[in-house]
């Protein structure tokens, strides 16, 4: 009988991690929401970010960045694609800074150093969990 509780709490836990879209259900990213890297370049290669379903923040648009300027505004479900210059960049995302509801008063800024390959793509997951919150993750190929 003491199991129960602990069942359910684990249960309750559980349900505030995303879990990964089908290739189905991903919707890209309307246009309004995509604010740069999206002009073909010499010498460039591809970032794509999807970020998964979940409960957590899911009334909330996330920001992504590229070398710390914003590039888009993604919700649950989405995917975006950017065309960035070869060499290190920072991926990440944040805060919406052009939200001024609830959600554009968190604090949350994750990053990752992506070594962009001319005519490659680099992919990311932007996932929630009850361990680390928001952050985002380099897809393996």
């Amino acid at each position: 009988m003491r199991v129960l509780p602990g069942l359910i709490s684990l249960l309750f836990l559980a349900g505030c991690s995303s879990w990964q879209p089908d290739p189905e259900d991903i919707e890209p990213v309307p246009a309004e929401r995509v604010l740069a890297y999206q002009q073909p370049l010499e010498n460039a290669g591809e970032v794509v970010v999807t970020r998964d379903f979940g409960w957590r923040g899911g009334g909330c648009y996330i920001a992504v960045l590229i070398d710390r300027e914003l590039a888009a505004r993604i919700h649950v479900g989405e995917r975006v694609s950017f065309q960035v210059p070869a060499g290190a960049r920072i991926v990440s995302i944040g805060t919406d800074p052009l939200d001024d509801t609830l959600c554009g008063k968190l604090s949350l800024r994750r990053e990752k150093l992506a070594q962009v390959v001319p005519a490659q793509t680099l992919e990311f997951r932007v996932v929630s969990g009850n361990d680390v919150g928001f952050d985002i993750l380099p897809v393996e190929p």
